[in-house]
């Protein structure tokens, strides 16, 4: 268990990370033109009815004082209030934020689904068609745009076959399941794209190793050697890599909800970063940010787990 000791300290290193998060995204958020209070009100707001929102929302204060009072609420379990939808942002956050994790958990277990069988098939058949063939779909993938791709993926399977919703969440969990298909499929083939090029190397350099020929030449089913040894231990800097792509991912799915009008965070955030919902945005933010923070320590473990030589 000792090899498990960085979970007891590594979110200790991580707390200066979300302040330094909370600060940019505070600051860049206040830069953005316009005024949220005009905005909130309209364009026939009058000067005093505009200087009455600023007084009940805090706008009026500094910057360094604002930053003071979102930490305060932030250490008491708040994040203020939304000035568009009038609720408090964290009970807003919590609402948008199940179809968000399905989009993103559903995403990654189509990527792998792609991204292990054609790694395998690309490394077992090295220089031949199969792996050509593979290697070409992925450098392809890695130039297509997750916007582009989803307006593509819309108008074939959507609007031209009918086989899935153009938009929309569903109500229960087998709507659910097929509203959000398609839209895990999309941010699934860029993601694949990557994973499968980088899995293809490690499980390349793996096939080399001394352990292997000693396993080969003990008589051992290639199979059982593949898929028992070489794959886990090249999972390792996939496994990273994936981590390393939640930023992407959380930037993707913005996109991708927007596209498909999935009623999550990434919509929240746009409609908040058009209002000039300050509390929301940084919140969403905070929670995208605390995510990312989250899964690298999952990716970490998990990469102590498959390989034992690792210590961190």
């Amino acid at each position: 268990m000792h090899r498990y000791r960085f979970l007891l300290w590594r979110p200790l290193q991580l707390l200066p990370v979300l302040l330094g998060i909370s600060i940019l995204t505070f600051v860049m958020v206040r830069a953005i033109p316009g005024d949220p209070a005009r905005i909130l009100l309209g364009v026939r707001s009058t000067p005093e009815a505009i200087a009455r929102i600023r007084v009940q929302y805090g706008l009026d204060l500094p910057v360094w004082q604002q930053y003071l009072y979102f930490l305060r609420n932030l250490f008491h379990g708040e994040m203020g209030k939304s000035l568009i939808y009038r609720v408090d942002t964290l009970k807003l956050i919590m609402s948008r934020i199940e179809p968000t994790l399905y989009l993103v958990l559903g995403s990654v277990v189509l990527a792998m689904l792609f991204t292990v069988p054609l790694a395998a098939g690309a490394a077992r058949h090295r220089g031949r068609l199969a792996d050509q063939v593979i290697r070409l779909l992925s450098t392809i993938g890695l130039g297509l745009p997750a916007f582009w791709l989803a307006i593509m993926m819309i108008l074939l399977f959507s609007l031209s076959l009918g086989w899935f919703p153009v938009s929309g969440y569903g109500s229960d969990f087998g709507e659910r399941v097929h509203h959000l298909f398609l839209p895990c499929l999309t941010v699934a083939l860029a993601l694949s794209a990557v994973l499968t090029r980088n899995l293809r190397a490690s499980l390349l350099m793996e096939l080399q190793n001394d352990y292997v020929t000693a396993a080969r030449a003990r008589g051992q089913n290639e199979n059982r050697i593949f898929w028992r040894h070489v794959m886990p231990n090249s999972l390792v800097p996939t496994v990273n890599l994936l981590a390393v792509n939640i930023g992407w991912l959380i930037g993707s799915t913005v996109v991708i909800e927007s596209v498909f009008a999935i009623p999550g965070m990434g919509q929240l955030l746009v409609k908040a970063i058009i209002s000039r919902d300050y509390m929301v945005v940084q919140g969403v933010v905070l929670v995208f940010a605390l995510a990312t923070v989250a899964v690298n320590l999952l990716a970490d473990l998990l990469t102590v787990a498959l390989d034992p030589r690792v210590k961190l």
